[in-house]
């Protein structure tokens, strides 16, 4: 569940630092090289590994620092030409320099070590899953900001370690039919007579077509509707307008919907979808043949949001039983269980964070269980996990250090790890997901395939 961007603070380099001539070894989980000076690692972004570079220090602390490529002095053959005008700028990317194989063979390395050095247990590395390296993103949310003394509207995504905006007229890591929006969008937006008082757009790209989110911070007057709803018949757009953080009103278009395993889940743009469309459809599939669900088992899938692993599980499984602690995803999935005459799952809305045990959930028996949490992992649930003591546990993760601290709760009660494998969701950025299988005791790992 990871940001297009995440803004950081400025980094200015120090009055008369020193600048080392260095040879990257690797590259860090963030696509950030690293070079070793005195015994210390030394993190230079932009330079790959087998690069000779000169390099300013910017930072320095007892065990690393960090240093700014000054200029380049070999190249790797691994080094390719960003696609992207922006890239460098943009803080949306960070590895769009280096090639597809270095970016995937440097993420699935970096997990493996985590894993690991946090585990003692060192898994095989396995094939990444993966998909296109551009034009895999169906959501982006740009920022908008009015500039009065030029007198136009800026629409962008946040610069590199900074809140500014970068204008941008490409996103070659969005999916087509949204990069194609973004010159026309941006013309449109300007034209209203809110445009001064617009707070960022959304966009989402549905099974059924593009879906537009639009934070305005005043009223919109009938004129900038009838413009909305007109640019939305031109481009076969669904718009929704957003006056607060919690309202959400259609202006015109159908409700959005996508597709996993031949099951159709209608969606508010505003709930969580898996980003990659491709890596989604491989990851809920991978995990429906590790859990190898038999017509008798009774599964259940802990951080369920609307049912993206819950909802294929249930034409498998006996009964499924997803928990989410976001209300209206709750509520998205009974309604797509309904729709989809899914009538053996069931949803509770409880949070994972407080003490399971007095859920009402918590007390009913499973065989297999299916687990997807945030950054900050799964700690409270671990445990009870351990005591419903099913036969097979997949946990999906998008932070490789909770997941090895997870890990360890499975593996203190006899779980062994099965499987690993590297989730390539967002290329040509620093976000490392994975999937691992645990097995209970002595029961038969699954083929691989």
């Amino acid at each position: 569940m990871a940001q297009f961007y995440s803004p950081k603070r400025r980094v200015t380099t120090r009055q008369n630092s020193p600048v080392l001539t260095l040879t990257v070894d690797n590259l860090d989980p963030f696509g950030q090289g690293v070079a070793h000076h005195n015994g210390k690692a030394i993190f230079v972004p932009g330079v790959l590994p087998g690069e000779q570079a000169e390099v300013q220090l910017t930072e320095e602390k007892n065990k690393f620092a960090k240093g700014r490529l000054k200029r380049l002095l070999s190249r790797s053959p691994q080094r390719v030409e960003p696609r992207c005008p922006h890239f460098g700028v943009c803080g949306g990317c960070q590895q769009q320099h280096a090639d597809e194989s270095l970016q995937q063979q440097s993420k699935a390395a970096a997990l493996v070590r985590m894993i690991a050095r946090e585990t003692g247990v060192t898994p095989q590395q396995e094939p990444v899953i993966a998909g296109p390296q551009y034009g895999y993103r169906r959501r982006a949310r740009l920022g908008l900001l009015w500039q009065p003394k030029q007198q136009r509207l800026v629409m962008g995504f946040r610069q590199a370690a900074s809140s500014d905006l970068v204008p941008v007229t490409q996103c070659p890591v969005l999916h087509p039919e949204l990069e194609q929006l973004l010159t026309p969008l941006r013309a449109c937006l300007s034209a209203l007579q809110v445009a001064r008082r617009l707070g960022h757009v959304e966009l989402v790209l549905a099974d059924n077509g593009p879906v537009l989110v639009l934070r305005h911070l005043d009223a919109l007057k009938e004129d900038d509707r009838q413009a909305l709803q007109a640019f939305a018949r031109t481009k076969n757009v669904t718009i929704y307008l957003a006056p607060d953080s919690d309202s959400l009103e259609k202006l015109c278009g159908e409700t959005p919907y996508y597709q996993v395993d031949g099951l159709r889940l209608d969606f508010s743009p505003r709930d969580f979808i898996q980003v990659n469309d491709h890596v989604n459809q491989q990851m809920v599939a991978q995990a429906l043949e590790w859990l190898s669900i038999q017509p008798n088992d009774r599964v259940l899938d802990l951080f369920c949001g609307m049912g993206n692993f819950t909802l294929p599980l249930a034409r498998r499984a006996a009964a499924v039983v997803g928990i989410e602690g976001v209300a209206t995803l709750v509520a998205n999935g009974q309604y797509n269980a309904h729709k989809n005459r899914l009538n053996n799952a069931s949803f509770f809305h409880e949070n994972l964070e407080e003490d399971v045990e007095q859920q009402p959930w918590a007390a009913q028996g499973f065989d297999k269980v299916m687990l997807d949490p945030a950054r900050a992992g799964a700690a409270g649930v671990m445990s009870h996990i351990v005591k419903l003591a099913p036969k097979r546990v997949v946990y999906v993760s998008c932070n490789p250090t909770t997941l090895a601290r997870d890990s360890k709760v499975l593996l203190s009660a006899g779980y062994r790890l099965a499987r690993v494998r590297m989730l390539d969701m967002f290329p040509h950025t620093g976000h490392l997901e994975s999937m691992a299988l645990f097995i209970n005791g002595s029961a038969p790992e699954v083929a691989a395939k």
